[in-house]
């Protein structure tokens, strides 16, 4: 996995809102996967619109569970978002969860520091285990 778009926005804001602001338009791959935060019909739309297949997992509603075909839908998506957890993890890892400074542009400084890092830390994973990196 790489990281293809960054986006860092103040604390107020929530990370669904900004779904749109990281998908890379350069990427081949059509699908569109979010969590169950990002469920909103209108973003399904445009995305469905642009010629993605969304894949947003459900959520249930208050005193509604989820159906057996939704829980199975949900199961699916999160067997392939999990291959993306790593990621965020080895951020983690590099400098805590969160960005504490004053003022965005050096907190998306210090975030593209830490997706560089990422990458060159993959880059020699990769190259000590054999696997050819491009």
């Amino acid at each position: 996995m790489r990281i293809r778009r960054l986006k860092v926005s103040t604390a107020r804001d929530n990370d669904t809102l900004h779904l749109e602001d990281v998908l890379d338009l350069a990427n081949t791959g059509r699908d569109r996967y979010g969590d169950k935060g990002s469920v909103d019909r209108e973003r399904e739309v445009r995305l469905k619109a642009d010629g993605g297949r969304v894949h947003i997992r459900r959520k249930a509603e208050k005193g509604k569970p989820l159906s057996v075909c939704q829980a199975r839908r949900n199961t699916r998506i999160a067997r392939t978002r999990a291959r993306v957890e790593p990621v965020f993890a080895g951020l983690a890892h590099l400098g805590g969860q969160r960005l504490r400074g004053i003022g965005l542009d050096r907190a998306t400084f210090r975030l593209m520091g830490q997706a560089a890092a990422y990458h060159l830390r993959r880059l020699c994973s990769l190259n000590a285990s054999g696997v050819p990196a491009f």
